[in-house]
């Protein structure tokens, strides 16, 4: 590789890297005019593994609208991201995909300081470079566990 490619594949990592974390920021800020505006126009997102809708990015937007409305408190935390360019055949390099893990703290009202509900598991963002930038094309959830109110681990012995 020449350092001017290695350099665009740095560039093209850090904006990708930045739409993943828009895409948190939106969701916890209740932002959903910024949510659909990082999708393509036929993006899509697919949150039935934790119990949602999957559909166009407008009609989940609306759904996570009224879903997060129970959470004043919530705080997306997505770590582990593996970042892959051009997996499509005879791609010229438009398009990534993004395997990252993910842990929400939220809390439903009230003045409890601890979050009431946390679950994590596994984002599949599906990305395309458009002549606006990279947008997600895809969000799958694979939640993976989830703590309910009320299901406190047993305390540790000494």
């Amino acid at each position: 590789m020449t350092q001017r490619v290695e350099l665009a594949t740095v560039m093209d990592r850090l904006a990708v890297d930045e739409v993943v974390t828009d895409y948190a920021v939106a969701v916890d800020d209740g932002d959903w005019d910024a949510y659909r505006r990082l999708f393509t126009t036929d993006g899509r997102a697919d949150y039935r593994s934790a119990g949602g809708i999957e559909g166009d990015a407008g009609s989940v937007a609306a759904w996570l609208a009224e879903s997060m409305a129970l959470f004043p408190m919530r705080q997306h935390l997505i770590v582990n991201r593996r970042v892959r360019f051009g997996l499509l055949e005879q791609d010229t390099g438009d398009t990534a995909r993004v395997q990252a893990d993910y842990v929400n703290p939220m809390r439903f009202e009230g003045d409890g300081a601890a979050p009431d509900f946390v679950c994590g598991g596994r984002y599949a963002f599906g990305l395309l470079r458009t002549y606006d930038g990279w947008r997600l094309r895809e969000v799958v959830v694979q939640e993976k566990w989830r703590r309910l109110p009320g299901r406190r681990p047993a305390p540790v012995a000494d």
